[in-house]
């Protein structure tokens, strides 16, 4: 994929996405976020010192037009759609892209350290310097260089915009995590 056809995502779409699903189902964002957290039942019995999804997640995500890609994975399970669907203009394969499968006992995961390998193998192959990934993708070097050794999600606009870069589907970074 080249650099100018990376896309957005479009976080005001999946939310319209979650809303069209609740209010289809009669649900309150409350009882979304138990759906969303009780896809992995099993495990949060077995880890019942997480913190379980939440609703303002989806507010916030709302409201501020951003999400983590870890707590987009949850919404877009709920959904059962790849996050290719929400990129501004999905490919034509969008909607053919599945997810990993989840048991009750595991939970969607993102690889960072798998996207920080695959966005260095490409950085590398260009003989880029971080800087110009960055400019490319439109962050900053420490946000792509962080992934190597990240604790937490990056935002799912710049998780998307790595995948397109590397050529890759999300789900070649994506896992069922048992922890």
């Amino acid at each position: 994929m080249t650099d100018n056809l990376i896309q957005n995502f479009d976080t005001a779409a999946l939310y319209n996405a979650l809303d069209e699903k609740r209010i289809k189902l009669g649900l309150s964002w409350n009882a979304v976020a138990k759906e969303i957290w009780d896809i992995a039942a099993e495990l949060n019995r077995e880890r019942p010192s997480d913190h379980p999804f939440s609703p303002s997640t989806i507010k916030n995500m709302n409201e501020k037009h951003r999400t983590s890609c870890m707590h987009a994975l949850f919404m877009l399970h709920w959904l059962n759609v790849s996050p290719e669907c929400f990129l501004v203009n999905p490919p034509p394969n969008a909607k053919d892209i599945k997810l990993p499968k989840l048991g009750s006992d595991r939970r969607p995961r993102w690889s960072l350290k798998r996207m920080y390998q695959a966005a260095n193998q490409k950085r590398q192959l260009e003989r880029l310097s971080w800087s110009e990934v960055a400019t490319i993708l439109g962050c900053s070097p420490n946000q792509l260089t962080g992934l190597k050794s990240a604790k937490f999600a990056t935002n799912i606009n710049l998780a998307m915009r790595i995948v397109q870069w590397t050529g890759k589907q999300s789900t070649d970074f994506m896992y069922a995590a048992k922890w």
